[in-house]
């Protein structure tokens, strides 16, 4: 019996669940857009901006892929786990999303912003 309950959650409310959660940050992040920075792909993004960025990173991606990016719900962030990456699949798994939790970041960012921060995490964010 317990289980029926558990594959019931899991087929109708677990998507809503997370489809209500994508909603909320789409709405809280709606003043987080790219009006303020840089035309899609014409340069890398203003010293101001990236301090957006890297606040950005550490907070929202933060909270998933833990504060030091050495994983939580998401995969660790850190140069080392990456390192078999290509700076194309990270950038499209931020661009898209990635068809679990991770959202699309595309609303939000420029694809020189996605850029920037690829080359952050590769390097390793301070």
């Amino acid at each position: 019996m317990q289980d029926i309950h558990r594959e019931i959650f899991h087929r109708a409310l677990y998507p809503e669940f997370f489809r209500m959660v994508f909603v909320v940050l789409l709405i809280s992040y709606s003043g987080f857009t790219c009006a303020d920075s840089i035309a899609k792909g014409d340069m890398s993004p203003t010293s101001a901006r990236q301090q957006e960025l890297f606040d950005f990173v550490r907070q929202d991606c933060g909270s998933c892929h833990g504060l030091l990016f050495e994983g939580g719900l998401g995969p660790p962030l850190m140069p080392v786990a990456l390192k078999n990456k290509s700076a194309e699949s990270l950038r499209d798994a931020i661009w898209y999303g990635r068809g679990t939790m991770m959202p699309p970041w595309s609303p939000f960012l420029s694809e020189a912003e996605t850029d920037w921060i690829v080359q952050m995490l590769l390097k390793g964010l301070p």
